[in-house]
């Protein structure tokens, strides 16, 4: 089977799983990048991944571009993110298989989608090829619905997502730690923007202490929320029970998730997908999460792998957490299912093995038969 994928660069949200692709497939695995990475990517902190073996650089020339376009023709399987058209529309005129990928399209209003050349560009893209072997890879779990908004991928959306890696460690070593310690340890790990909502952390600390819990929040981040962040602590004296570390190296951020009970995912509906939720559950936290974000209802099962609270709602918040130190056992529970979660089942490897599985079944004209994880449907919610 040749599968090939197109975007304008590769990153960390989709390097594993493209690793774990070429490692099935070999060669018969491509991936087409229309653009190098930007530096300001790189400057962040970012790996560069442009040596890996698998890659066709189409913005390099014409004999690049050719093989591009060659492989849109010779491809059994075409996956598309932010591409050109040009790499996948004559496929679809001919009914050839192919995948697109997307986060969800009407996170917020937008004057935008009152203009008919919205709507037109989503019919031509999406709406006309409905009946097609056209299928959505919902790196959202919103995303079905907005499909079945613009009449597209009828009973042909999937479950996706970003893929972080899963790296193995000794959980119990960790959880007896954690179990030792004499307060609660939470961590929050964005950037300080409206749509992060780092305000109701703050809000949750005063909660908390109001209420006498030994607990300590590290706040994990910049932006331009940061200075009003540290104004709202020194004015509330939470400077003993709340720190801000700034922007830390990943594999430090890593680390801290291991040593946290508790992790806070406190994003609005305008987080796509949230790729900090699999880190946090890969290092077994017991992870509170906004309902709104486009991987919480795909990865956590409330109070069986995480809790889910009412987004941008302060009292649903603090009941969860409060929930969590008025039973302490559930937070190693929840961390323990979390980390189980992600390595079993939302791991690239499974990722990689169930889309070759499911693209088999397609071409060979089976019944789908993945029940839970990456390529299990993705129903309308």
């Amino acid at each position: 089977m040749k599968i090939t994928f197109y975007t304008n660069f590769i990153n960390h949200h989709q390097v594993h799983v493209a690793d774990e692709m070429y490692r099935m497939l070999g060669d018969d695995y491509k991936f087409v990048v229309t653009m190098a990475v930007p530096q300001n990517v790189l400057k962040s902190g970012y790996p560069d991944y442009s040596d890996r073996p698998y890659l066709v650089k189409a913005y390099l020339g014409k004999n690049e571009e050719y093989d591009a376009l060659k492989l849109s023709e010779t491809s059994d399987i075409v996956i598309v993110g932010s591409a050109p058209k040009k790499y996948f529309i004559d496929r679809l005129k001919q009914n050839k298989i192919v995948f697109a990928y997307s986060e969800r399209w009407f996170r917020h209003f937008r004057i935008g989608y009152l203009n008919p050349k919205t709507w037109l560009y989503f019919f031509n893209t999406y709406t006309k090829y409905r009946n097609k072997q056209y299928y959505m890879l919902c790196a959202s779990a919103f995303t079905a619905r907005d499909c079945s908004k613009i009449g597209a991928f009828p009973d042909k959306t999937f479950k996706w997502g970003y893929f972080t890696k899963t790296p193995s460690f000794d959980l119990k070593a960790y959880i007896d730690k954690k179990k030792a310690a004499a307060r609660i340890d939470i961590l929050w790990c964005a950037r300080f923007i409206k749509v992060k909502h780092p305000e109701m952390v703050i809000s949750l600390a005063q909660y908390l202490k109001s209420k006498k819990y030994n607990f300590h929040i590290n706040m994990i981040g910049d932006g331009e929320l940061l200075e009003k962040t540290k104004m709202t602590i020194l004015n509330g004296n939470l400077s003993d029970c709340v720190k801000l570390c700034g922007n830390l190296p990943n594999d430090e951020v890593l680390e801290m998730m291991r040593n946290s009970h508790v992790f806070l995912f406190t994003s609005d509906r305008g987080e796509g997908w949230g790729a900090v939720l699999s880190e946090s559950m890969s290092a077994g936290c017991a992870v509170v999460a906004a309902d709104k974000i486009g991987s919480v209802p795909f990865l956590i099962s409330n109070n069986r792998n995480g809790l889910i609270f009412k987004s941008c709602n302060q009292t649903s918040l603090n009941s969860a957490v409060t929930y969590l130190f008025e039973n302490p056992d559930s937070v190693y529970r929840l961390g323990e299912n979390a980390y189980r979660t992600m390595h079993e089942i939302w791991s690239p490897q499974n990722a990689a093995h169930n889309f070759i599985k499911l693209s088999s079944s397609i071409i060979e004209h089976q019944k789908i038969n993945i029940e839970e994880g990456p390529c299990s449907k993705a129903e309308i919610i």
